[in-house]
């Protein structure tokens, strides 16, 4: 299994790149949204992937984080979600998005990605409500940026989760939504409510409501409004 691909940029496109690792060309399939974060040709960079195996057809798919390819496979053990609407899925909302909209059961927000309809999107909401607080839970930890590529190469996921964000002669590209700091902040104020006895899910809903409302809020302003929204009332 192929986890992590590093090397240097011949080639970007919308939903694909193309990177040389030691003389070989790896097409990588990626997001709208991965695509406009990473540097121009000529330029190292470093993803995460996740390799499709069928009789006919190897493709690699590049994330950003740990995060965003977590969410990736979750997305695609639904019904109906291919790596490609999982894509369009990611792009059009991030990591940090999706989370929220899972979290609330939005799923007018999911139905906005391209080749998603109604139907599709409350299943997904459906079928991952459960699911996905576990990820977000663990957001703080999988937030890591896939590194960098000075010595161009494939590695495995498992052994680039521990590299730090950025690394010596390497730009870190995040999301221009700033999700990993987001993640990051939602993550850890989940956590915190679970030690502190709530359900997961209901946790999950209220810190996406309250990041809803304040994107650029931190751990303990998520922490706070949201035992606020958990209080009883009355």
């Amino acid at each position: 299994m192929i986890g992590r691909i590093a090397g240097i940029i011949l080639h970007r496109a919308r939903d694909h790149v193309l990177i040389d690792v030691r003389g070989v060309g790896y097409v990588v399939h990626v997001s709208e949204r991965t695509s406009a974060g990473l540097p121009p040709a000529g330029q190292a960079v470093a993803l995460y992937t996740d390799l499709l195996v069928r009789e006919d057809l190897l493709q690699l798919f590049g994330f950003q984080s740990l995060l965003e390819k977590e969410w990736h496979k979750l997305l695609t053990s639904v019904q109906g979600v291919g790596a490609k609407v999982s894509l369009a899925i990611l792009g059009t909302l991030g990591a940090d998005g999706l989370s929220r909209a899972i979290a609330l059961g939005d799923w007018s927000a999911v139905r906005k990605a391209q080749g998603v309809g109604p139907k599709l999107a409350q299943r997904i909401v459906l079928e991952l409500k459960d699911k996905g607080p576990s990820i977000m839970a663990l957001g703080g930890d999988l937030t890591v940026d896939a590194g960098g590529a000075a010595s161009p190469g494939i590695e495995p996921g498992e052994a680039a989760a521990s590299a730090p964000a950025s690394m010596a002669g390497t730009e870190a590209h995040p999301s221009s939504d700033g999700g990993i700091v987001s993640a990051r902040a939602a993550a850890d104020a989940l956590s915190a409510l679970v030690n502190l006895g709530y359900a997961q899910s209901e946790a999950a809903s209220v810190v996406a409501e309250v990041q809803a409302r304040e994107p650029d809020a931190q751990t303990a302003a998520l922490i706070r409004a949201a035992l606020r929204l958990l209080a009883p009332k009355g």
